[in-house]
């Protein structure tokens, strides 16, 4: 059943499951609605990096914080940006996410070209995804026009918490952008931080702004924390990586039909942690060295992942040696 009246004790409730116990009912759900099998590959690029007028506590690339090493570079060429999306599908990816460091969207040649970059991609035959900030009814129609997949415009965190994370902008600007994202047609891409200071009821109350949105966002990232130097939760320390586990199995649900993409913070995670996580209903890797500005999974450590994700073709024993004779 998809229930979209979910409160934060409901969610509370399910998120304090036995580990167990949670992690069976996330499976259960994720295989009644998803191939359990099937791990979409995302590839993520920053297309116009640093220099970002907001203040958010996390990122590398606000203008605020100005002790991180960090070179701002102006917007890449579109046939630039469409080449690397072909050598990432070459590479296994579905989909190509393209990340621009800007407060919104301005008209302009430089929103042009970011559509022409979307333009690029779907030939490809592949999904593409934006994240550009705010925007407003006409530019949000023109990505539509352009073909556009996806929208990526995250909460970050619960309501309570989120003036800690960031003052440039409200909530409720978060969430008129995306209003305005769906009036057009276009996939929402939504979904938020843990691992900066907030609470267990703020990540059940971040979930519960998704979970009450009819319909659910398509896709619903689950970021951990990956500290930056220069930024004000530089000394933040690592979330045990069960809280993640519990995040995405939550998640799964809550919102049975979402993708839930197993986002930043993978890179800390060991192969069989990653694995726990799409057994509790991931089902979407971004596959790449880098997110944005920060560090990922390495296409060979990914290798490996999908490897042993993999069946073992008959003959072969679990190590993928040749089976003796009985």
């Amino acid at each position: 059943m998809i229930r979209h009246d979910w409160t934060v004790e409901d969610i509370l409730a399910v998120h304090d499951l036995p580990l167990l116990d949670l992690i069976g009912k996330a499976n259960a759900v994720h295989r009644t609605h998803h191939d359990p099998n099937r791990v979409q590959k995302a590839s993520l690029l920053s297309i116009k990096t640093g220099g970002c007028p907001e203040n958010c506590a996390y990122c590398a690339q606000s203008a605020h914080h100005r002790e991180v090493d960090l070179t701002r570079d102006r917007l890449m060429n579109p046939k630039v940006v469409v080449a690397m999306a072909a050598r990432a599908r070459q590479a296994g990816a579905e989909r190509f996410c393209m990340g621009a460091a800007w407060r919104q969207v301005k008209d302009g040649p430089e929103f042009d070209a970011v559509l022409d970059m979307v333009r690029g991609v779907r030939e490809l035959g592949m999904e593409a995804c934006v994240t550009l900030g705010m925007l407003k009814p006409h530019q949000a129609e023109r990505l539509a026009e352009a073909g556009l997949t996806a929208y990526n415009h995250n909460l970050d965190t619960s309501p309570e918490f989120y003036d800690q994370i960031i003052t440039t902008r409200t909530y409720e600007d978060r969430l008129e952008t995306l209003a305005t994202v769906r009036a057009y047609g276009i996939d929402l891409c939504c979904g938020g931080i843990i691992g900066m200071g907030e609470t267990m009821r703020d990540r059940a109350g971040m979930l519960r702004v998704l979970a009450t949105m009819d319909p659910h966002p398509e896709s619903v990232p689950i970021n951990a924390l990956v500290p930056v130097a220069g930024t004000p939760l530089a000394n933040q320390p690592p979330i045990d990586p069960l809280e993640l586990v519990r995040m995405v199995a939550t998640t799964r649900v809550v919102m049975p039909t979402s993708t839930v993409r197993l986002s930043a913070g993978r890179s800390g995670l060991t192969r069989e942690a990653q694995i726990l996580c799409l057994v509790a209903g991931a089902n979407s890797v971004f596959y790449g060295d880098t997110l944005l500005t920060t560090p990922n999974a390495g296409i060979g450590e990914d290798a490996e992942l999908f490897t042993a994700l993999a069946g073992i073709p008959s003959g072969l024993d679990a190590a993928g040696k040749k089976a003796s004779a009985a």
